[in-house]
């Protein structure tokens, strides 16, 4: 099969992930159009999500400087969030990998995001953690909705495309996990030099 799917792991397919998904199409237990990234009509079809493809501009043809990566084993970029009504946090008491859903109403994004928490901290109601996908909700009753939240900030390494992160800047940049392919934009106030390239924070999220 010459095309790839794009690595989001989704999970719209009704597979965990695009690797489990690839794997159930070449044995014949899916077909390639049940991903909504699929083209027909370009076999060769390459997802931007692969490194090899960030153009600099978004689905929309928005510059973007950077995209911002997974952390060396985490599966997305950490997302700093924080609930419209922060007292949820401690009120149901959210932990360490639970997972919790909700909108980023915030930043205008219109995609219900699931994540899986890495840290809930009670005092401010901010909750960190992972983008992971819809395949982690589906038949999981111990889900919180949190219906909306604020985008505060998102954590990762900075893989750059036109321009490096600077600090204290307002940057254009891509989340590598983003499943609508749109620029967002952010202050840069963290940078860290570390053997897999620039940790970066990013916080004061805007969706152009």
């Amino acid at each position: 099969m010459v095309w790839t799917p794009p690595g989001k792991d989704c999970g719209a397919c009704g597979a965990e992930s695009c690797e489990a998904f690839m794997l159930q199409a070449a044995s014949g237990l899916k077909n390639l159009a049940a991903c909504p990234y699929y083209h027909e009509d370009v076999p060769k079809y390459t997802c931007r999500e692969l490194a090899t493809s960030y153009s600099g501009t978004d689905v929309c043809r928005a510059p973007y400087d950077f995209v911002l990566s997974a952390l060396p084993n985490e599966p997305s970029a950490r997302k700093i969030l924080l609930p419209f009504r922060p007292d949820l946090v401690e009120r149901e008491g959210i932990k360490k990998d639970d997972i919790v859903i909700g909108r980023p109403a915030g930043a205008g994004c219109p995609v219900q995001h699931v994540i899986r928490v890495l840290e809930a901290d009670y005092t401010t109601g901010l909750i960190t953690g992972h983008v992971v996908g819809p395949a982690f909700s589906r038949d999981n009753t111990d889900i919180v909705d949190l219906k909306m939240y604020h985008m505060i900030g998102f954590e990762g390494v900075a893989r750059v495309v036109a321009r490096p992160p600077e600090f204290g800047v307002r940057h254009p940049f891509l989340p590598g996990f983003c499943m609508m392919d749109r620029t967002h934009t952010g202050i840069v106030n963290m940078i860290l030099q570390k053997s897999y390239g620039l940790h970066v924070r990013v916080e004061g999220i805007v969706i152009l």
